[in-house]
């Protein structure tokens, strides 16, 4: 047994560049695969449904869809498709420039308007096994933190479509191989500094096991910043289309708090560890940083409107 883990490591070691090099390759494709084929993937994903059938854009929403691509300056509206999404805010995927193109996801309430809440109050939604009583307190409060004005719908979308266009798919990709090669890189360095290319194989094995670590923590850390790093720059990008889109940016993170201030009371213990009573996400896992606060997110639409002003 143990003179099959040293022939494999040897012929390991002789090959590590281009293993090294297919593997963070593969990384990146298995990253970039719902991305290249949305239609496959992420669509099928996020597709909203009802009574066994996906649910249909309506007119409304692919008109607001068309109006933002127009709006953001899109040269190239075909690359750009929406579809009926699930949840409450828009989701999007794909890479414009590809032949499958890109895809938004917009969810059913953005069919309602602050004046006309039907799309809203004729869906059921359950929290802790219980349906939301529209016409309670806590339901009437509920409703209108889902509730959207045109200008923060664009804003929305535009978000998305900031994202896409930007590349930001393929920077998330990127995280993973790029950390996955700093691994390589570590274990090289920490062996030359400490003399153990010729050295024991449990040593050796040693560095290899700090270069994995060190580059998980590298990897935990860097996708949080590129993460953060897309979402400030996507809401930027979504701003500058226009003032109104830019109040519309403060309204949908206004209402995006209230929302969460809302869940964190209705659901209990669980509300309590999804969100903070400022209405912002606690991370979904302890090697996660944070997610990006929206309340730093609407200060930032907020200086933009100032800079304009001043």
């Amino acid at each position: 047994m143990a003179s099959h883990f040293l022939r494999f490591s040897a012929l390991l070691q002789k090959y590590r560049t281009p293993v090294v090099v297919a593997s963070c390759g593969g990384v990146f494709a298995a990253n970039m695969f719902y991305h290249v084929f949305p239609d496959l993937s992420y669509r099928q994903l996020y597709q909203a449904w009802s009574k066994g059938q996906p649910v249909e854009l309506t007119e409304k929403l692919e008109s607001l869809f068309q109006q933002v691509l127009k709006d953001y300056g899109i040269s190239s509206p075909k690359n750009f498709s929406a579809f009926a999404s699930f949840g409450f805010h828009p989701v999007s995927a794909g890479i414009p420039w590809l032949p499958a193109g890109a895809q938004i996801g917009i969810p059913a309430n953005f069919n309602s308007t602050p004046d006309d809440a039907s799309g809203i109050a004729n869906r059921s939604i359950f929290i802790n096994g219980k349906t939301v009583d529209w016409s309670s307190e806590a339901g009437c409060a509920l409703k209108e933190a889902l509730l959207f004005s045109l200008d923060a719908q664009k804003f929305a979308i535009a978000r998305e479509v900031g994202r896409l266009q930007s590349g930001g798919p393929i920077m998330s990709a990127a995280v993973a191989p790029f950390c996955l090669g700093g691994v390589w890189v570590y274990s090289v360095v920490l062996k030359q500094v400490f003399g153990l290319h010729g050295g024991p194989l449990l040593l050796r094995g040693l560095a290899n096991v700090a270069a994995l670590g060190i580059g998980t923590i590298s990897y935990f850390l860097t996708s949080d910043a590129v993460s953060q790093w897309l979402d400030y720059s996507s809401d930027r990008r979504a701003a500058r289309v226009s003032q109104e889109y830019a109040k519309g940016g403060v309204e949908f993170y206004d209402k995006i708090l209230s929302r969460n201030k809302m869940l964190r009371s209705l659901m209990g213990q669980k509300g309590q560890e999804m969100y903070a009573p400022s209405g912002n996400l606690f991370p979904a896992h302890i090697f996660q940083l944070k997610h990006t606060p929206y309340t730093s997110r609407r200060e930032g639409i907020l200086a933009l409107l100032k800079e304009e002003k001043a």
